[in-house]
């Protein structure tokens, strides 16, 4: 990886998204910040530049293949390769219920956007992301997807990120050997619109682990659930 590596971060005009922008961008990274609607994309690029910070934004629609098909053509005309890809957007359906009566449209939704959207992406800027010297995804997932620890509560949502973490793992076995690391993090219990004002951490704690796997972790570190810079159970 380059002293400024290119780094794509999904869903990132509030919440853990943004301030995983805001950590890498503090740390020289070139970032593209994406989210589905131009205006707050905009809004977020604006309010990082007012602390000082850079940030390039790309409209993002992860559900669509035409979108996916515009941010290649951005990375590859700015750039011509990406380092990281940090797979952040995602959904908690308001539909979503415990397993026993679940609206099978809730699963849907969730997978789509949390598990299919990912996989999909990666196939995408899989080129690019192999000129990289030291390729990375990130797939943020939670705790709530552990099959360890499973609840039965928010079906639509534990069921979308246990099956990013089964992503994350062939993604893994599938690029061995490409110098591309392949892991999911848990951020934790954050304080955003998704968390809930009552949640445990801030945006900062929660941002952290997925930095540190995009920049610092060992490059052999692969295939693995983490949170904290820790592995944890899947």
């Amino acid at each position: 990886m380059s002293d400024t590596p290119v780094i794509v971060v999904t869903g990132a005009n509030r919440g853990i998204g943004f301030e995983i922008v805001r950590q890498l961008s503090r740390r020289g990274a070139q970032v593209v910040l994406t989210a589905r609607n131009p205006g707050t994309g905009t809004a977020a690029v604006a309010k990082l530049k007012g602390e000082g910070l850079a940030a390039s934004f790309q409209p993002l629609d992860v559900t669509s293949e035409s979108s996916i098909a515009k941010l290649v053509d951005f990375i590859t005309a700015k750039y011509g390769n990406l380092d990281v890809l940090i797979n952040n957007a995602g959904i908690i359906p308001e539909s979503d219920a415990e397993v026993l009566s679940v609206d099978l449209n809730a699963v849907r939704a969730a997978l789509e956007t949390n598990t299919l959207a990912p996989l999909r992406l990666v196939q995408a800027l899989a080129a690019l992301l192999r000129k990289s010297k030291a390729g990375r995804i990130v797939n943020i997932s939670s705790g709530m997807g552990a099959l360890s620890d499973m609840g039965s509560d928010h079906a639509a949502y534990r069921m979308s990120k246990a099956a990013l973490n089964a992503v994350t793992g062939m993604l893994a076995s599938a690029l061995a050997g490409e110098n591309i690391a392949v892991n999911s993090a848990c951020p934790g219990w954050v304080r955003t619109d998704m968390g809930g004002p009552n949640a445990e951490r801030d945006v900062s704690q929660g941002a952290d682990t997925p930095v540190w796997l995009a920049l610092d972790a060992p490059k052999t570190l692969t295939g693995k659930f983490v949170r904290d810079r820790k592995v944890i159970p899947w």
